[in-house]
């Protein structure tokens, strides 16, 4: 692992930290016009998104970087693993949002891979230029972490498939154009080679979404559902009954957790900042007691670091990570859970107001921010799934 930058990195980086100076725009940097840091619903919108928004896409696509790991012949920056992470690495220390959502990060990726020049040619300008937005139809609510075990039917009636089922925690299935999702082709079939990767349009008639509302007042998930919905044959992507594989394509095209890692620190420096600012909170020996939690978690957040550096190191030296990445996904995930416990307790009942902005729960954060925290365990595959893959991939101890 070299924890240093070559000279051609660090001037890299240096490219990177520049742009950012430059063209990020002041609406959507702490304190800035707009106040409001909506990341998760950047990635959905869509032509009609607002001036700073179109600006910041607009700065993104003239150097390639909608899509930086795309190849530049399909309208990426086609950069290296280490540039890559270079790249996120400082987006995350900025407190910049990439664009594109799902299209860019894993479906835009599988696309490349697996499908016809024709489909490359129907749907990847779409991801780039913003007019298409994709979600991903996986989970099911007998299907959660156990993917494999979707019931989701699709049936062939002549140049189309005919799909009846439902889908469930899908990510910005209201505000989504498209969907590439997984059905099941051959119930006959063992559980991983019946089911076919399909692209489908969200307008279609028999497409209903509703909306979930989590606890922390957000209704980013939805449920979706399927009542005989025609799509058409040359909308699978790849052979028949072979998308499982195909999914796992899509799944390896995750991001190690650098920006998950640096973004968790940052969520412990503003709690550090906000301890300094109210002393008063932590009399007597809850001062102590306080500095020793704030140091544990600081240990913690730095070795998330180290762990997605052994991730991008793997990948640089070419090799594929696979129970390095449930290590990191893991801990990460828990840490922020515990940093998100430790804000609120420091605030205590103030921490639990949402709303408003009272002296100790500024905009509701803490509260808010603990709640959310609850979905980074299960999001992404559980913690109980990555340590299956830890022990089975990593430790090799059996299934049972």
């Amino acid at each position: 692992m070299e924890f240093n930058d070559s000279p051609e990195e660090a001037a890299w980086r240096t490219e990177v930290h520049d742009f950012l100076q430059k063209e990020f725009p002041r609406e959507f940097r702490p304190g800035g016009p707009s106040g409001v840091r909506d990341e998760e619903a950047s990635l959905f919108r869509g032509p009609n998104e607002g001036d700073p928004m179109k600006r910041w896409r607009t700065a993104l696509s003239s150097r390639g970087w909608v899509a930086p790991a795309w190849p530049k012949e399909y309208g990426g920056a086609g950069l290296d693993t280490k540039k890559q992470f270079i790249l996120n690495e400082e987006f995350a220390e900025f407190g910049a949002m990439n664009v594109g959502g799902f299209g860019v990060m894993m479906f835009g990726p599988t696309l490349i891979v697996h499908g016809t020049e024709d489909q490359k040619k129907e749907h990847l300008p779409g991801i780039l230029d913003g007019t298409v937005q994709w979600c991903q139809g996986w989970s099911e609510p007998n299907a959660g972490s156990d993917v494999a075990s979707v019931q989701t039917r699709a049936i062939r009636d002549g140049d189309d498939y005919v799909i009846n089922g439902q889908k469930i925690w899908t990510t910005g299935a209201q505000l989504a154009d498209k969907m590439y999702m997984l059905a099941r082709t051959d119930p006959d079939a063992p559980k991983h080679r019946g089911i076919s990767y399909f692209m489908l349009d969200m307008k279609a008639p028999g497409v209903t979404v509703r909306p979930l509302m989590t606890m922390a007042g957000s209704a980013i998930f939805n449920e979706v559902f399927f009542e005989n919905v025609r799509v058409p044959v040359r909308n699978r992507l790849g052979e028949e009954n072979r998308g499982w594989y195909i999914g796992t394509t899509t799944l390896d095209f995750e991001r190690s957790s650098i920006g998950s890692a640096v973004g968790t620190r940052k969520q412990l420096e503003s709690i550090i900042r906000f301890a300094k600012e109210h002393p008063e909170l932590c009399p007597g020996s809850g001062k102590h007691a306080t500095q020793v939690a704030l140091a544990d978690r600081w240990i913690e957040a730095m070795v998330a670091r180290m762990m997605s550096y052994r991730v991008v190191s793997m990948q640089n030296a070419g090799l594929i990570p696979n129970h390095e990445a449930s290590m990191c996904k893991l801990f990460t995930s828990e840490m922020a859970q515990r940093i998100a416990a430790l804000g609120l307790k420091l605030t205590g009942m103030y921490g639990t107001v949402i709303g408003g902005s009272p002296k100790y729960a500024p905009s509701g954060r803490f509260g808010i921010g603990y709640i959310a925290a609850v979905s980074s365990t299960i999001a992404g595959g559980t913690s109980e799934i990555q340590r299956n893959i830890m022990a089975q991939r990593g430790l090799g101890l059996p299934r049972d």
